[in-house]
C-alpha cells in the first residue's frame, strides 16, 4: 500500500468525498491551533493572564501535532478504498493495470 499518491483522492466519487471531509478537518484543526497561539499571545501581554495564555500555547501545540495526524488518517483511509472505477466509466491507469487490461 503506497501513500501519499496525488491523484487517489480523484479515484471514485466516494474518494472525492472522504478527501474533502478531511481537508475541512485539517482546515480546522490548523485554524483552531493559529487562533488558540494569536489568543495566547495576547494573554501574554499582561501578567495576570500568563497562565491562561501558556495553557492556550499548549492546546494550540496539541492542534499543530494533530495536522499530521489527520492527513496521515485521510491517507490510510483512502489507501484502505483501494482504486475504483472513475464516474465517466473509464479506469483508473491503476486499476487497469491490476485488471490485466
Amino acid at each position: 500500500m503506497k501513500l501519499f499518491r496525488s491523484r487517489r483522492f480523484d479515484a471514485s466519487h466516494r474518494h472525492r468525498q472522504i478527501y474533502s471531509a478531511y481537508e475541512i478537518a485539517y482546515s480546522a484543526v490548523d485554524l483552531l491551533a493559529a487562533v488558540l497561539f494569536i489568543v495566547g499571545s495576547f494573554l501574554f501581554l499582561d501578567d495576570e493572564t500568563v497562565k491562561a495564555g501558556t495553557w492556550l500555547f499548549i492546546i494550540g501545540s496539541v492542534f499543530f501535532a494533530a495536522r499530521p495526524a489527520v492527513r496521515l488518517a485521510r491517507e490510510l483511509h483512502l489507501a484502505g478504498l483501494g482504486e475504483g472505477d472513475r464516474e465517466d466509466g473509464t479506469e483508473t491507469a491503476t486499476a487497469a493495470t491490476r485488471s490485466g487490461s
